[in-house]
């Protein structure tokens, strides 16, 4: 009798692409474990990521524009659903597998830290190890959830994680989905938060480009992820064609000008790279202060000390860094 698991590991052998990942072909994970009665190992992945408490913060971490005032701007969350939609969307009509795509989308950002780039661009600058949000979204499945036994998750899906940048050469096609997936949301979606900031109008948009990707967030969706879809079907590498790919590169170039560096929505950066310059001097000079998890991590697992404090801080919500930055510098209110 073959159990509900064994009968999905079939169809997706006798239903996917000969370039898709197949369950059953995984690398495994770090720790051997007795399989699912139900699940298939990627999908029990992504089930553990949606799960895990860091996926869960990522509702409270910037995206492009700090501290925005409006219902509707992107969060670090809603940024890696579309990025999950979209990577799917691919996926799906690759013959990919799916569970193995979705499991890499939902992962990809863990490791980010408070206020989007600026804080990454910080840390990067002040622990000697460096870091890199791709990286340590690794090093959370890894290690730091489930207070340092980690997630537990199959090779491919750490993978797809760890390569996700534009300089990343993923494993699978899967993980390449979520690469291209990426930017296409973060472009389309951050071009469409910039409009309603007042920072950006549709017409801004250079017409070359607009000519070839489209003049709505809709119709740019559907032609670069279409074009995508058809330039790869039964191919063994997924790439948009030239013209597309083109037009994307600039278009981000354009936002990198535009948006990301320079404009009034970016103002603040300043100061949210402060709070977490601050909190990393002070917790490197009072060790005592960091929760026990992350003491043991010193004491006990020889972790640095830089790193264990990149840990912290990194996992923190925007509103938890500026809560702890005031408790621990900004002179309380005294009351006779």
């Amino acid at each position: 009798m073959f159990t509900i698991r064994e009968q999905a590991e079939a169809r997706e052998k006798a239903m996917l692409s000969p370039y898709a990942s197949l369950s059953v072909n995984t690398r495994g994970r770090e720790r051997n474990e007795k399989p699912c009665e139900i699940r298939p190992a990627y999908q029990r992945d992504r089930d553990r990521i949606l799960h895990c408490k860091a996926f869960r913060r990522l509702k409270h971490k910037t995206q492009v524009f700090l501290c925005p005032q409006g219902d509707h701007y992107r969060d670090r969350l809603t940024h890696t659903l579309e990025v999950s939609q979209i990577a799917r969307t691919i996926s799906c009509a690759l013959s990919l597998n799916e569970s193995l795509t979705e499991a890499i989308a939902l992962g990809h950002d863990l490791g980010h830290t408070p206020f989007g780039h600026s804080g990454e661009h910080v840390l990067n600058q002040l622990n000697p190890g460096g870091f890199i949000h791709c990286d340590q979204s690794v090093r959370v499945v890894e290690i730091l959830e489930k207070k340092g036994q980690g997630l537990n998750l199959t090779w491919e899906v750490r993978d797809g994680i760890r390569n996700h940048r534009t300089s990343g050469h993923p494993s699978t096609l899967e993980g390449r989905c979520v690469q291209l997936a990426d930017k296409i949301a973060y472009i389309n979606h951050d071009i469409d938060d910039a409009e309603r900031a007042g920072i950006l109008k549709e017409d801004d948009i250079p017409e070359e480009y607009r000519r070839i990707l489209g003049s709505s967030t809709k119709e740019r969706l559907n032609t670069m992820i279409c074009d995508i879809v058809k330039n790869s079907i039964g191919k063994s590498q997924i790439n948009p064609t030239g013209d597309i790919e083109w037009a994307m590169k600039n278009l981000r170039a354009y936002m990198f000008r535009n948006v990301y560096t320079g404009s009034i929505a970016k103002s603040e950066e300043g100061k949210a790279e402060s709070v977490i310059r601050s909190l990393y001097d002070y917790y490197t000079e009072h060790l005592e202060s960091l929760p026990e998890e992350y003491l043991v991590m010193i004491y006990h697992r020889g972790e640095g000390v830089e790193r264990v404090v990149c840990d912290y801080i990194s996992g923190m919500t925007d509103q938890y860094a500026m809560a702890k930055y005031t408790e621990l510098f900004i002179p309380k209110l005294w009351q006779f």
